[in-house]
């Protein structure tokens, strides 16, 4: 054993002592310019292996799919028959109606229809009046703005005289178109007319009416 490790430790030296020498000479080599010959040379002596890669395995192509299986539909089971039980009807009940028992109202007689109204009395005698009724407007009667105006015309009246042969109220029937005209009538004649009253047949004395007209002119 001691003899191994001194042999290799000799050649270990050896080459270091070499390298060392390669390394000089090629660093002169380098120096000189005659570096690129040798180096030339050294590459020319070299064999360069091409070293190809190798390809990878090709890619294993999957199986093909299994063919289509037709699906079979499910088999169509028929509902059982759904059986309806009849309900038995409803038991009939008989109610008897008594018969219905009429209650005998007494209807209450209507009362007697009043009596008539006594009729109208019919006059006589009518209604005439007492003077000449000329007499009830005169022409200083005449109003003094219907005279301004110019107005005239005939005015138409009629009075209602009571039992007592008095006017009792004048309506214009009639207007002579201005109203101071027809005013100044029934205020007349209302104020100065007196009657004879009417009387039925049996002689009473009744209320009555009676109509007339006055003319109104302007005096000349």
């Amino acid at each position: 054993m001691a003899y191994a490790d001194h042999s290799q430790g000799s050649s270990r030296t050896i080459s270091i002592v070499i390298v060392a020498l390669i390394h000089a000479v090629l660093g002169y080599a380098f120096v000189t310019g005659l570096g690129m010959k040798y180096v030339k040379k050294a590459a020319e002596q070299l064999n360069v292996i091409d070293v190809k890669e190798e390809p990878p395995p090709p890619d294993e192509e999957p199986p093909p799919p299994p063919p289509d299986k037709p699906i079979e539909p499910p088999p169509v089971v028929a509902p059982p028959p759904i059986v309806q039980t009849p309900a038995p009807a409803p038991p009939i009940q008989t109610v008897r109606t008594p018969p219905p028992v009429f209650n005998e109202v007494p209807v209450a007689a209507p009362p007697p229809a009043p009596p008539p109204p006594p009729a109208a009395r019919q006059a006589a005698k009518g209604v005439s009046p007492r003077g000449n009724p000329g007499s009830w407007a005169t022409t200083e009667d005449y109003p003094s703005r219907a005279l301004r105006e110019e107005k005239q015309g005939t005015t138409g009246f009629r009075l209602e005289v009571g039992a007592d042969g008095r006017v009792t109220s004048c309506t214009v029937t009639q207007s002579s178109g201005s109203p101071e005209l027809d005013d100044a009538t029934c205020k007349l004649v209302s104020r100065r007319a007196r009657f004879s009253p009417a009387e039925d047949d049996q002689g009473n004395k009744i209320p009555a009416t009676y109509a007339n007209r006055i003319q109104w002119r302007i005096p000349q």
